[in-house]
């Protein structure tokens, strides 16, 4: 009897066990499963990398550098971020024709999946901005009138009141907005781009950024009347002075002419 009552379980041995199974499981889930989709995720990061590094030496090192350290012909590319070389690369400016003041647009050689490898090799030289996501740049549901005053203050003196572009000095100049993608004015804010001041999150917020593409789009769009008429390319009250000068003050004299002609006829007559 005494044998047999040593070798009766516990009533709650089975419950116990039940839980170090299920702890077991649980534990092996959280161990396993996180960890073969960050390895996933890293191995996707690093072939990334591999293929923008290919891509950076044919295309980018022989300015650049074979690090991005920089040189002579061009400037280092440590730290610039991904969102610069998404910018650069996404409207042509890069890789460049040749040197100059300033590196015009032009036709993109790249494909978006390639351009996405470049920045991902240059993201991995150093910290910088990083590509924003399409709700970062979206300006729906934004304040178009608050991103007017915003322009106002801190764009209209290089790209005019409207976007349209404007010359600056030394052959430099800034160029129009219009038809600039809302991701590439973004980027344009973030990194500032060759002449242009940046404009991180701690100057001017998501919001703020936002509320700004909002107010380009608004001003360049096909559907936006213009109530004085004649836009005369809304580059502001010099054009429209100059305008005024040459325009009205010549109907004037050709009209001073017309009439003193008409009296000296009438005069003879």
């Amino acid at each position: 009897m005494k044998k047999l009552s040593a070798r009766r379980r516990h009533p709650l041995a089975a419950v116990v066990v039940l839980l170090l199974a299920l702890a077991a499981t649980g534990g092996l889930y959280a161990a396993f499963a996180p960890a073969s989709k960050a390895q996933a995720d890293d191995t996707a990061q690093s072939l990334a990398i591999d293929e923008g590094k290919k891509l950076y030496a044919v295309g980018c090192a022989s300015c650049h550098g074979t690090g991005g350290q920089g040189t002579t012909d061009g400037p280092s590319l440590v730290g610039v971020g991904s969102a610069a070389v998404d910018f650069q690369v996404g409207t042509g400016r890069m890789p460049a024709q040749q040197p100059g003041a300033q590196v015009p647009k032009k036709k993109v050689i790249y494909t978006q999946a390639e351009i996405d490898q470049l920045a991902a090799y240059v993201a991995s030289l150093g910290a910088g901005p990083i590509t924003p996501t399409t709700k970062q740049y979206d300006p729906a549901g934004a304040d178009a009138a608050k991103g007017g005053e915003l322009f106002r203050t801190n764009c209209a003196q290089c790209h005019n009141l409207t976007g349209q572009g404007g010359a600056l000095t030394n052959g430099k100049y800034a160029p129009s907005l219009e038809g600039v993608s809302t991701k590439h004015l973004y980027e344009a804010m973030q990194t500032g781009p060759q002449n242009m001041p940046s404009f991180p999150d701690t100057t001017m917020p998501e919001e703020q950024k936002r509320d700004i593409i909002a107010y380009v789009k608004a001003v360049n769009s096909d559907d936006t009347p213009s109530p004085g008429g004649l836009a005369l390319g809304g580059l502001g009250p010099v054009s429209e002075g100059l305008f005024a000068w040459i325009f009205g003050l010549g109907a004037l004299i050709a009209l001073a002419v017309w009439v003193a002609a008409h009296t000296a006829k009438a005069k003879k007559s």
